[in-house]
Order: C-alpha cells, then sequence, then structure tokens
C-alpha cells in the first residue's frame, strides 16, 4: 500500500464524514476531532487509527511501521457505517420520527389529562 492510496482512502472517509455527518475541516484528523463523537466507538477508533496512519504516511521512513491488513480494516469498518444511504430512506426515517413524537405526546397529554380528572375526583 503506498502513501496515495492511503491518503485517497483517508480522503474517501473524510467525503463520507462531510456528507453523512455535516462535519467540516480539512483533514480527516479535523473532522473526527469535530464530530467523532457522533460515530459508535469501534468505528471512531478505525477511524482514529486511519488518520493517525495518514499522518504517519506523510514520513517515508515511518510509512513502513504501517499496518497494511489493519489499515485496510479500518477503512473498510468506516467505509460501511459511513456509506450514504438514499434520500427516500432518510425521508421515511424522518417522518417515523416525526411521529413517533407526536405520538408520545398525546399519550402523555392523555395520561396527564387522566390523572388530573382522577385527582379533582371526576372519575
Amino acid at each position: 500500500m503506498s502513501a496515495a492510496n492511503l491518503h485517497q482512502m483517508a480522503g474517501r472517509v473524510a467525503e463520507l464524514f462531510e456528507e453523512r455527518l455535516n462535519v467540516g475541516g480539512k483533514t480527516l484528523s479535523d473532522k473526527l476531532r469535530r464530530g467523532g463523537k457522533r460515530l459508535p466507538r469501534k468505528v471512531r477508533r478505525e477511524a482514529a487509527y486511519l488518520a493517525q496512519a495518514e499522518e504517519q504516511a506523510r514520513v517515508p521512513k515511518l510509512m513502513v511501521q504501517i499496518d497494511q491488513a489493519r489499515t485496510a480494516h479500518a477503512y473498510d469498518a468506516c467505509l460501511r457505517y459511513l456509506k450514504p444511504i438514499g434520500a427516500g430512506e432518510r425521508r421515511r426515517a424522518l417522518a417515523m420520527q416525526v411521529i413517533t413524537g407526536i405520538g408520545a405526546a398525546v399519550f402523555v397529554t392523555g395520561v396527564l389529562v387522566l390523572l388530573v380528572l382522577l385527582w379533582r375526583g371526576y372519575i
């Protein structure tokens, strides 16, 4: 694995960070620092390893120390989580969140009304 391949892999993950998580920054390290808390722990760890490997790849003598299999695994894990979902799926998920929120609010309001009626002695 060459330094160019490693930079391409880190660049692709950084693009997905920007698309999926709306995180700004110049490098993968910057984007990970700003939006890393939105990722699951395992994916965050893999993205951090990929960012570290990208930093090491800038120095030719340190390029030898990079574990290629681990880097490929980290890249695959990041892609698997960050791959963009379709627009239709995003709309459906948003609609379900809204419907669930409204349903929960109506349920809680109904329970509170019943409790007040019981407390006042109307039921």
